[in-house]
C-alpha cells in the first residue's frame, strides 16, 4: 500500500529496494532461499512498519481521520503519506521521480521468480500503469482506495477516503514530512 515510502526509506542496492517492496506481501518467516539483500529489504520493511505504529506523527495523522473510518485509518495514512512522497519527491531525492520509479519497474521485470505470488501478481499493472509516479495524483489515490476496498474481506470505509486527505491536506503534508525525516532517521541509525 505505501509502496513508494518504503522504497524511499530503503537501502539503494537491488535487493533491498525489491525486498522493501515485498515486505507487505511476504507473512510470517523470511524465506532462506531468497537473496541475503533481499532479504535484508524484507525484514527493514517489517522495522519501518513498526516504528511506523509507535510513532507519534504517524499516529496524530491518524487522529486526523474521522473516527468512523475505525482501523482503517493507519491505511488511508500509509497511501496519503505516499501522495504526499510523491507530490513532493523532489525534496527528498535529487533523482526524479520518473526515473526512480523506472529503476524500480526495470527491477520487478527483470526479478520476477524471486516475486511472492501476489508481487507477481500486481507487478505488470504496477509497471504499465507507473504507479508510483501516479500517486502525484490525488484521483489516482481515489483509484487506489476503492480497490484496497474490494481487497479486504470485511465491509469497511476505505472507499470513501479521499475527501479526508483533502480535508486535512495542510496538516498531513506538514506531518509526512516529519515523520519521514524521523523514520529517515531511524533506519539511519539501524546501520
Amino acid at each position: 500500500m505505501n509502496y513508494l515510502a518504503h522504497l524511499y526509506l530503503s537501502a539503494p542496492s537491488d535487493g533491498c529496494l525489491l525486498g522493501s517492496l515485498m515486505g507487505d506481501f511476504i507473512k510470517g518467516p523470511v524465506p532462506a532461499g531468497l537473496p541475503a539483500a533481499i532479504r535484508q529489504g524484507v525484514s527493514l520493511h517489517r522495522r519501518v512498519d513498526q516504528f511506523a505504529q509507535n510513532n507519534a506523527i504517524f499516529q496524530r495523522s491518524k487522529q486526523r481521520i474521522d473516527r468512523s473510518f475505525g482501523h482503517c485509518r493507519g491505511i488511508l495514512i500509509d497511501v496519503f503519506y505516499d501522495h504526499l512522497l510523491a507530490r513532493h519527491w523532489d525534496t527528498y531525492s535529487p533523482q526524479s521521480l520518473e526515473d526512480f520509479a523506472g529503476r524500480i519497474y526495470d527491477l520487478l521485470a527483470g526479478n520476477s521468480s524471486y516475486l511472492p505470488a501476489g508481487l507477481q501478481r500486481i507487478a505488470p499493472h504496477m509497471i504499465r500503469n507507473n504507479w508510483l509516479v501516479s500517486y502525484r495524483e490525488t484521483a489516482t489515490v481515489g483509484r487506489v482506495l476503492e480497490r484496497l476496498a474490494g481487497r479486504l474481506r470485511r465491509p469497511n470505509p476505505l472507499a470513501a477516503g479521499l475527501p479526508e486527505l483533502l480535508e486535512n491536506y495542510v496538516e498531513l503534508e506538514g506531518d509526512c514530512r516529519d515523520f519521514l525525516s524521523e523514520a529517515a532517521a531511524y533506519v539511519r541509525a539501524m546501520g
